[in-house]
């Protein structure tokens, strides 16, 4: 294909191609083959996008009821765990329509919220629509006016699936045929999101009054330690708070409830709703701005500009005897941070813990929300 290119600061970082945009290619390919009995070293794709893109093809079946094709995927420089995977499209014809389902290595949706129904093959709408115009389009070149059936496999899919998020939301047996745009970008938050999104809708599919958030692994091992009944309703939204705020709100949410460890919550405390590093530190101004509103002396506020971590910094507040006062206007902080990213759409907690400094903090609403989830 033309290669494209995003920059991600100051790299420049080549994009790739969704699973979703390889199956349309094999299908198209061994399609072709089907219709003419020739082998076709490429297949071209116009991807929802709107770029077209040439993909290499290998035809490893001509028949004459049916013909087999696969690509290998190419997901740029993006660190995508189905890089150089063969995505397979078993090509046969059909009275009339096109049959689009998922063979060996390709995961079966278990559970409601997905993007298909419970018991298809995981193969989504987007992917769907590109398999069948790919075979459509083949079809008219080659003025064939019956039917497909088409059939998506992904030999190593199911070793694959057990290094992705298959098996926590509901996919069984394989991978996920994906992509909304056909293209992979590198390094792109769009995907991280799109997994809140996912398990935040099966959650909602679940009958769940409570959107519950994890921020991280620490998050996760607060919840199995402490309120294990809670394991199986918890969403990992990772550093995009903001975003899954944003999810849950527009799936109708009325709760939210946010755990998390200080080290990265302090960072609502200053409107900084996604708390990975390379967007904002922040974490000293936030605590240095609560304490002073909390009446610290100057000489204690300076000293926490020299802290490299937050738990060094609330050690030397508790030590000046300080550490209760800042952590009450943190955490009146953060509650308006949340009301407001809300917009009033949703009521937001959150419970804000400490395992070095045994802290646990609770923002206005979290108690009454972690009633409600724990009543189901």
């Amino acid at each position: 294909m033309a290669d494209n290119y995003i920059y991600s600061g100051t790299k420049k970082l080549r994009c790739g191609y969704t699973t979703g945009t390889c199956a349309a290619a094999a299908a198209k390919a061994a399609a072709e083959a089907l219709l003419t009995g020739r082998e076709t070293a490429f297949a071209e794709i116009l991807t929802p996008k709107g770029v077209r893109l040439k993909i290499p093809t290998v035809i490893t079946a001509i028949g004459a009821d049916h013909s087999e094709a696969y690509v290998v995927k190419d997901s740029g420089d993006d660190p995508d765990i189905t890089n150089g995977a063969e995505i397979h499209a078993i090509v046969s014809l059909a009275e009339k329509g096109i049959e689009i389902q998922g063979g060996k290595g390709v995961g079966t949706v278990t559970k409601a919220g997905l993007d298909q129904p419970v018991g298809a093959a995981a193969i989504n709408s987007v992917p769907r629509q590109m398999i069948a115009q790919a075979v459509k389009d083949t079809a008219e070149l080659h003025e064939y006016h019956g039917g497909f059936r088409v059939v998506i496999s992904v030999p190593a899919g199911e070793e694959l699936a057990k290094k992705t998020f298959n098996p926590r939301i509901g996919i069984v047996g394989g991978i996920s045929i994906i992509g909304t745009t056909g293209i992979v970008e590198p390094m792109s938050d769009s995907a991280l999101i799109g997994t809140i999104r996912t398990e935040a809708n099966i959650r909602k599919a679940e009958g769940r009054k409570v959107l519950l958030l994890t921020v991280g692994n620490y998050s996760e091992r607060f919840i199995a330690e402490n309120l294990p009944q809670l394991n199986e309703q918890c969403v990992m939204c990772s550093n995009f708070i903001g975003d899954a705020i944003d999810i849950g709100v527009t799936l109708g949410f009325e709760d939210i409830l946010i755990y998390g460890h200080i080290g990265k919550m302090v960072k609502l405390g200053s409107g900084i709703m996604n708390t990975h590093s390379s967007y904002a530190d922040g974490r000293m101004e936030t605590l240095i701005a609560c304490g002073a509103l909390a009446g610290v002396e100057n000489a204690v506020l300076c000293s926490l500009n020299e802290c490299i971590s937050t738990d060094a910094a609330l050690d030397i507040l508790n030590e000046k005897g300080s550490m209760q006062a800042v952590l009450e206007v943190l955490t009146k902080r953060i509650h308006s941070y949340l009301q407001a990213r809300a917009k009033g759409s949703a009521r937001v907690g959150a419970v804000i813990f400490s395992y070095k400094n045994d802290l646990l903090l609770k923002t206005e609403y979290a108690d009454e929300i972690l009633k409600k989830a724990l009543e189901g």
